[in-house]
């Protein structure tokens, strides 16, 4: 059986240098940023982020020209990993696939939150990463609902909803958010 082939993941194949040094870099520069932008939000300095990746700035603009570039570049290999979770966890039983990918997306959403303002929603990359979580996870939670563990009565959309909405307000630590987060999914379980 072949993986399903998403859109984003194409995506991110192709912004990917071929030379190991390169790739080496350019996989540096996006933890970097990723790291740089979740601290310090859209406005994290490039060369920051040139100095954490162990590279000069010359090395980050040749792979991201523009800070946009960069941003949806970030954005894309967070969705992609997104994607990767999924088919790791879709052997999993229904329930605990769904909790494992929802803990990933949660962790996403720092990211997207600090890039959001910047990201187009009419891009080629956003709609493709888009069309990436929804064609991954939208299954994990199909099938939570199927086996009587997930509400049937809200659709996967309702669900990110929750979920970005619950990983969008301030904490005052990891406890507090971990809470919040076992709350909602109790909110999510069915059977009720």
């Amino acid at each position: 059986m072949t993986p399903t082939p998403y859109p984003v993941t194409e995506i991110v194949a192709a912004q990917r240098p071929h030379r190991k040094d390169a790739a080496r870099n350019y996989d540096a520069l996006l933890v970097a940023a990723r790291e740089a932008f979740a601290e310090n939000g859209a406005e994290a300095s490039l060369e920051d982020i040139a100095r954490r990746a162990g590279v000069g700035i010359g090395t980050l603009y040749r792979n991201f020209p523009t800070r946009r570039h960069l941003f949806e570049s970030v954005y894309a290999a967070e969705v992609d990993e997104l994607v990767r979770v999924a088919q790791q966890v879709a052997a999993l039983e229904p329930w605990e696939a769904l909790t494992t990918w929802l803990r990933r997306f949660t962790d996403y959403m720092v990211t997207k939150r600090a890039v959001r303002e910047a990201l187009d929603d009419e891009s080629e990359t956003f709609l493709a990463c888009r069309e990436s979580m929804y064609a991954a996870g939208g299954p994990l939670f199909e099938r939570a609902q199927a086996a009587g563990t997930a509400r049937t009565d809200m659709d996967f959309g309702d669900l990110l909803r929750l979920f970005a909405g619950v990983t969008g307000t301030t904490v005052t630590d990891d406890a507090q958010r971990d809470r919040l987060l076992a709350i909602a999914l109790d909110g999510v379980r069915g059977g009720r």
